[in-house]
């Protein structure tokens, strides 16, 4: 009961604080004013968080929280560029919903972070983060070694490059691009590299004599 009643606070706080730096800019809010509108007082704030960057950096791990275990989850016969897309697409589609109020906050805290440089770098770490995640979960469903080939690294990167395009273009079109319509564009480009696939158990003498 206790945890719930914590996260439920926390949920009201990050809503509140969220709502208030897509509004009025990340440097025009203070604490006093999150506290104030969450109906909390700045002590009960800071029992949650240190600052209000770190409640953008809450909403951005929760963003990426489940891209690997979503890649984890996909049948093994998946392509990589399917499977890496569905992957994808769930923090996106969690973004752009199908609720035009959910979408229009969750596009303005978008904008917030791509357009505040504090907040772009902390989202340029967790993405570093994600890339790490999601390389050691493709070189498991590949059986690929994660130390020694170069493409579980290359292949994440990829994805959260195209992760990172798509939410571009959705924000610079003020939501008025299709989300799954960018996603799947993105992805067609990058399919040819990502479904080429080195092979992982065959030992370098399987592989083309160009990558010796």
């Amino acid at each position: 009961m206790a945890q719930r009643k914590r996260q439920l606070v926390s949920n009201e706080l990050s809503q509140a604080a969220l709502q208030l730096l897509a509004r009025k800019g990340y440097d025009a809010v203070t604490v006093d004013e999150v506290a104030a509108t969450a109906g909390v007082s700045k002590r009960t704030f800071f029992r949650y968080f240190a600052s209000k960057e770190d409640v953008v950096v809450q909403f951005l791990a929760d963003m990426g929280a489940g891209i690997s275990a979503d890649l984890a989850a996909r049948p093994a016969e998946e392509t990589p560029s399917a499977a890496l897309r569905h992957a994808v697409w769930v923090p996106i589609a969690a973004c752009a919903g199908h609720h035009p109020d959910h979408s229009d906050r969750a596009l303005r805290v978008v904008q917030l972070i791509l357009r505040t440089p504090a907040l772009l770098a902390r989202f340029l770490e967790r993405q570093a983060e994600w890339r790490e995640e999601l390389a050691a979960e493709l070189a498991r469903r590949l059986r690929l070694d994660p130390a020694g080939d170069l493409y579980p690294q290359l292949a994440a990167g990829m994805a959260l490059t195209a992760f990172h395009a798509v939410l571009q273009r959705w924000s610079e079109s003020e939501g008025t691009a299709d989300p799954a319509d960018l996603t799947d564009r993105a992805f067609a480009v990058l399919a040819p590299a990502l479904d080429a696939v080195p092979p992982g158990t065959a030992g370098p003498a399987a592989r083309p004599a160009a990558a010796r």
